[in-house]
């Protein structure tokens, strides 16, 4: 348990020293992002982060003499990681509202938008949003192509479906499910360009513009450098460029085949299959630690330590991983007014999470043990504590093995929860990938296959181990 406090305190240190902005000349700014929303923010084939709007802030910087580091997220969790304080700014194709200038500040407009309606190439039925009545229509959370869609829903009958991505959004119509997408323009004739199979159906509505986000009433100086230089590159003609640079004509001439594929992105694959296994590792091994201090208080004779060990176990059971994760990296920091690193949140997290159902199975093997046991142990003059330790855990752990290595796996699949986040595990990398490429079917069957193999070895690992024990 020390061990535990020790790391815990070590990991939060670590954080609090982290500031929480920056604001002198020369200082780097934590800027969050979206990255999957090409062409204004996504990762190329190379494993860098570019865009239009990663050009911009970087070319911005290098004008303002500033540096940044570029926090990749979903868009919910950028604009909760600016209000946190966990970042100084978001810019990801952020439309600037009358209801989001009352939570942030905006920088001039850096790119006018604007909506289109898509729907399938091979779709002759959809010409017009009349045709759409009874119909599905899907869209991403937090996009003028959702304010849009809703706007008009009521007036021409159709449902909406939401999405986190632009890739899921897209990949919703191919199955059917809904027959048509509404999302910025830019975003779907990049998505066109790369042979995602849609066709524009509809002129471009008139749409808002993006602009760059700090917190409300924090880093105006950041903001003020921003302007500047997004005026410099405009009137030096810089802007213009890097607008043709992602907007111009030309296709992709990937090759999107599997075997095309799983060349070309395994190097960030197995990164993200290390950062999956290092998170997976070092939180179950916290876990295990947990489950044996509060295994033992669920069996206690103490009614506060069964107390206590309930208490914990109730709450993190019963409770989302998902919502335990926004919790720790959002919630916490911003009550306590300190910063921490994704991976700090992720780790601390799991280890929480996996540590609730470790007791239950330290719980359970310990009960397994015939109580017969310690009544022997006890009437030859062997303390409870001596009892636990020589007695009963060596036979309990027999039956725990099998449900341990269970629970690895289990840890293992969890850990994709926190792409949310920005931790670029496994998950989060297919995210990425399929953002720029728009390849969903071949990339999940891709990142499908890599966790089936890892976690069969996992299995009959955990097998071997058990015939070992029995024997």
């Amino acid at each position: 348990m020390a061990a535990v406090v020790a790391l815990l305190v070590g990991l939060f240190g670590a954080a609090m020293l982290a500031p929480a902005s920056a604001a002198a000349e020369g200082e780097t700014y934590v800027v969050a992002t979206d990255i999957t929303f090409a062409p204004f923010e996504f990762q190329d084939a190379d494993g860098k982060f570019v865009g239009i709007d990663i050009d911009l802030i970087n070319e911005i910087a290098a004008n303002q003499n500033f540096n940044i580091t570029v926090k990749p997220l979903g868009f919910d969790a950028a604009l909760q990681a600016v209000q946190a304080n966990q970042a100084d700014g978001v810019i990801a194709g952020m439309s600037i509202t009358d209801e989001r200038k009352k939570v942030f500040d905006f920088s001039d407009p850096y790119f006018e938008s604007g909506v289109q309606m898509a729907v399938l190439d091979t779709n002759e039925d959809i010409k017009s949003y009349a045709d759409l009545k009874g119909k599905r229509v899907a869209v991403k959370n937090g996009t003028e192509g959702a304010e849009f869609a809703e706007s008009i829903k009521d007036k021409y009958g159709f449902r909406i479906v939401s999405f986190a991505d632009s890739a899921s959004m897209f990949e919703e119509v191919k199955t059917g499910n809904s027959v048509a997408i509404f999302e910025d323009y830019p975003v779907l004739n990049y998505g066109i360009q790369q042979g995602n199979g849609f066709k524009t159906v509809t002129p471009k509505e008139k749409g808002s513009s993006y602009g760059f986000a700090v917190n409300k009433g924090r880093n105006a100086e950041l903001l003020e450098k921003f302007n500047a230089g997004l005026k410099e590159l405009k009137d030096s003609g810089r802007y213009d460029e890097i607008i043709e640079k992602y907007l111009g004509e030309g296709a992709s001439d990937a090759d999107n085949s599997f075997f095309g594929l799983l060349e070309s992105t395994f190097p960030f694959l197995m990164a993200g299959l290390k950062m999956t296994i290092i998170l997976t590792v070092v939180s179950i091994a916290i876990a295990l630690v947990l489950g044996i201090v509060f295994g033992l208080f669920r069996v206690s004779r103490s009614i506060i330590l069964r107390a206590i060990g309930t208490t914990y176990v109730d709450i993190f059971r019963g409770t989302p991983l998902l919502v335990q994760a926004f919790f720790i990296y959002f919630g916490i920091p911003t009550a306590l007014g300190f910063q921490m690193t994704a991976l700090t949140a992720g780790i601390i997290t799991l280890s929480l999470n996996a540590g609730a159902y470790m007791t239950e199975i330290v719980r359970g093997g310990i009960q397994s043990v015939d109580k017969g046991q310690m009544e022997a142990a006890r009437s030859l003059g062997i303390g409870y504590l001596p009892t636990m330790r020589k007695v009963i855990l060596p036979q309990a752990v027999r039956t725990m093995i099998p449900s341990y290595v269970n629970q690895f796996v289990i840890t293992l699949k969890d850990t994709s929860i926190l792409s949310v986040i920005g931790i670029a595990e496994l998950t989060q990398t297919g995210r990425l990938i399929i953002a720029r490429n728009y390849q969903s079917f071949t990339m999940w069957l891709i990142i499908g296959i890599i966790y089936f193999i890892v976690i069969m070895a996992l299995t009959k690992l955990s097998d071997r181990l058990e015939k070992r024990m029995v024997k």
